[in-house]
C-alpha cells in the first residue's frame, strides 16, 4: 500500500472528515482491520487565511511547498491537499516536490463525466469561485460552471470562513445555502459542486433535489483507491 501524504489544517475539521473517508474506503475494500498509511502535516490555518485575505498566494505556496516536501522526506508517495481553494498554488507546490499531488478539481471533473454532468452549480470560497484555477480543469472536461451571483457568493464565502471552518453549523446558513442552490438550479444546474471541504459539514443530499458532489468525498476516496493500486 502507497503511503498518502495529507497536507491539512485548511480547516481542521475538514482534515478530519478525510481521514475517516481514507480508512473507511480501504477497510471497505481490504476488510478486515486494515486501515490507510498515512502521513499528516497539519499547518496553521490563521497563517494561509492572512496571505489569501492579503492576496499573498506566493508566500501560502512557499508555505505548504516546505510542508509537502516534509511529507516527500517522511516518505510519502503522493500528497493530497484536503482544500479546495489552496488548489491555485498546486503548480507552485509541484515544482518544490518529486512526488504527485492528486488534485481535487481534476478527480471530482472526472466524477462529474461519469455521471453524464454538464452544468453543474458550483459553492466554494470567494476565491474557488471567481477564479480560474479550479473552474477552468472542470471546463477542459466539458463541464459548464455556474456559480451564485455576488450577493449570494459573499453569503457562501462568510458562512465558510465565519462558521464552517470554526466548527459552527447554523440552521439559518443551510437554509440560505438552499435558496442559492434553487437559483443555481432555476439557471439550468443539473447538480451542485461542493467546492470547499467545508461545505460538506453543513449541505447534504437531503438539502436539494440536484445530486450533490462533495469533493471532499470524492478526493478522499480517490486518494485511497490510487493507496492501494498495484
Amino acid at each position: 500500500m502507497k503511503t498518502i501524504g495529507l497536507l491539512g489544517g485548511m480547516s481542521w475539521e475538514s482534515t478530519v472528515t478525510y481521514y475517516q473517508i481514507i480508512n473507511e474506503t480501504v477497510k471497505k475494500k481490504l476488510g478486515g482491520l486494515h486501515s490507510a498509511k498515512i502521513l499528516l502535516y497539519s499547518v496553521d490555518f490563521a497563517e494561509i487565511e492572512e496571505c489569501q485575505a492579503t492576496g499573498d498566494w506566493e508566500r501560502s505556496g512557499e508555505i505548504l511547498a516546505e510542508a509537502a516536501g516534509n511529507l516527500e522526506k517522511a516518505g510519502a508517495d503522493f500528497i493530497v491537499i484536503c482544500t479546495n481553494t489552496m488548489h491555485k498554488v498546486v503548480p507552485q507546490i509541484q515544482k518544490k516536490i518529486h512526488i504527485p499531488i492528486l488534485h481535487i478539481a481534476e478527480v471530482t471533473a472526472a466524477e462529474l463525466k461519469l455521471r453524464g454532468i454538464e452544468r453543474t452549480a458550483l459553492l466554494g470560497t470567494k476565491y474557488t469561485m471567481t477564479q480560474d484555477f479550479y473552474k477552468a480543469k472542470l471546463e477542459e472536461a466539458g463541464i459548464q460552471v455556474l456559480v451564485p451571483d455576488e450577493a449570494d457568493m459573499e453569503t457562501v464565502n462568510s458562512v465558510i470562513y465565519g462558521e464552517l471552518c470554526l466548527g459552527v453549523i447554523r440552521e439559518e446558513s443551510r437554509k440560505a445555502y438552499r435558496t442559492i442552490i434553487r437559483k443555481l438550479e432555476d439557471r439550468g444546474a443539473q447538480a451542485v459542486t461542493l467546492g470547499c471541504t467545508e461545505i460538506g459539514l453543513l449541505v447534504k443530499q437531503e438539502d436539494t433535489d440536484l445530486p450533490v458532489f462533495d469533493t471532499t468525498l470524492i478526493h478522499g476516496e480517490r486518494a485511497a483507491e490510487m493507496a492501494m493500486e498495484e
